[in-house]
């Protein structure tokens, strides 16, 4: 008997827990869809970042199409800082020794705009390429990525030659 009382008052509990989160899924509804309008917002790099530097780039992504191996890519990526401090970027990395990014020196002032040039070397990288720069900042959030890719056809010199072979 007292574990049917057990079973029972457990059940009843847990109806009560499902109705309260109901009610509580029911009101955030109802409250979402008062401050929604039928067009999406878009979500500013800058919310809860008052004092804050803020970097916005013309472009993330840089596509330089389909290039011979040996080629060198320069690229310069540019940006604004929309943040209402200073911009300072701490570093500029790349994710392999063949592309090479450089970044401004000193502070960029709120409103001023700043660049990143990149130079990627394709010599022994054939094939698709895509390349990881990663900016340290004084930003909300601190890292940014931009991306250098591509096409690199292998070296028809080297290709067509092969290995070596005696006679």
């Amino acid at each position: 008997m007292k574990k049917y009382l057990f079973i029972a008052t457990l059940a009843a509990g847990l109806m009560a827990c499902e109705q309260k989160a109901r009610e509580l899924v029911s009101n955030e509804g109802a409250a979402a869809s008062e401050s929604n309008t039928t067009e999406a917002q878009p979500v500013s790099n800058n919310a809860g970042t008052e004092g804050m530097a803020a970097m916005k780039f013309e472009q993330y992504e840089y596509d330089f199409g389909t290039i011979k191996e040996g080629d060198l890519v320069n690229h310069t990526f540019k940006f604004t800082n929309t943040g209402t401090a200073p911009l300072i970027i701490q570093s500029a990395t790349a994710q392999c020794g063949c592309t090479v990014p450089q970044k401004p020196d000193k502070p960029i002032t709120p409103g001023q705009t700043g660049e990143i040039k990149v130079e990627f070397n394709s010599k022994g990288k054939a094939g698709i390429q895509s390349k990881a720069i990663t900016l340290v900042a004084n930003t909300e959030p601190q890292s940014t990525i931009l991306l250098l890719k591509g096409t690199v056809n292998a070296d028809e010199v080297s290709a067509m030659q092969g290995p070596l072979r005696a006679k």
